[in-house]
């Protein structure tokens, strides 16, 4: 089975999703993880207040990311790690929308993307009360991970979706989406469609 993508996840510091102050990046080949990487993002200026509502959740506080580069800064980095890659996030609609939103809130232009949702492929795969991050990755083998750590999270990914492919017998990730009902979508600069995301789920993820 060719599974290839990158899992990623973003941490946020209030309820913008241009606000994007940390991501988790692991790399999938041949469905085994081979690389990994995470780091500290400053918010955009006018979008890097940080919550308490957000602290709490990921624990990430404005005086951690004093130093870290803005987005503007680890754009790039970002984008080299993901190369040609599938990206695949669980809601898709709220990572999605935190790189289109973070980019323009820069001055960037939004990157040609393409994206995948493992909270999707859960649903088609596991018959569970409900497909929350760390529900999913348990039925995946995937325990005891520390929630809303971006690292972690993206790791979790990566293993509902790898797990998934496999008891579908998938050969490649387009044929998973396939099989699960959902599709490969795309973000770019002249996408002006509305982002796909899950209803109720708004800018939060399960």
């Amino acid at each position: 089975m060719a599974i290839d993508f990158t899992a990623i996840d973003f941490e946020t510091a209030n309820g913008s999703p241009a606000s994007a102050c940390s991501v988790g990046l692991v790399k999938v080949r041949d469905s085994r993880i081979v690389d990994r990487a995470s780091w500290l993002i400053r918010p955009p200026i006018g979008h890097d207040e940080f919550s308490h509502w957000n602290v709490r959740i990921h624990g990430i506080r404005e005086v951690d990311v004093a130093h870290a580069p803005r987005w503007v800064d680890q754009h790039d980095r970002l984008l080299d790690f993901v190369g040609d890659d599938v990206l695949v996030a669980h809601n898709v609609g709220f990572d999605k929308g935190v790189l289109k939103a973070a980019s323009l809130a820069s001055g960037l232009v939004v990157p040609e993307t393409r994206w995948t949702c493992s909270l999707r492929i859960a649903r088609k795969t596991y018959h569970l009360d409900s497909y929350r991050l760390p529900v999913a990755a348990m039925a995946a083998g995937f325990e005891d991970f520390a929630h809303h750590d971006a690292a972690a999270d993206a790791e979790a990914c990566a293993t509902i979706v790898t797990h998934a492919a496999g008891r579908h017998g998938a050969s490649d990730l387009e044929h998973l989406a396939r099989i699960c009902a959902t599709r490969i979508e795309h973000l770019g600069p002249d996408d002006d469609r509305r982002l796909a995301r899950e209803p109720a789920e708004a800018w939060w993820r399960p």
